[in-house]
């Protein structure tokens, strides 16, 4: 369902684990291991939602630090979202 809506497969990787996991904090390097994917990608990405709001970025030291933003008005309908999309995936088993 979200590969309609959201094209790039990385943000959508992206969106899945912050709307997910809200309290999930991260750094480029840490979520490109996470979810496989090139970090260069992945930071281009990141930039992009934190200047949306869905993420915060802060700064430890060298480190950018993302988090999801509790307070990004469409948060509840995306979670609502990756939940549905997730469930929807392939069946666990066969009927038949």
């Amino acid at each position: 369902m979200l590969d309609l809506i959201i094209t790039s497969r990385v943000r959508r990787k992206i969106i899945a684990v912050f709307a997910k996991y809200p309290d999930f904090k991260t750094h480029t390097r840490g979520l490109a291991k996470l979810i496989k994917e090139d970090p260069g990608n992945i930071q281009r990405e990141l930039t992009r939602l934190a200047e949306g709001n869905f993420l915060i970025m802060t700064k430890r030291g060298k480190n950018r630090i993302y988090q999801t933003n509790k307070q990004y008005p469409l948060l509840k309908e995306l979670q609502s979202m990756v939940i549905k999309s997730q469930k929807g995936g392939k069946p666990s088993k066969t009927i038949g």
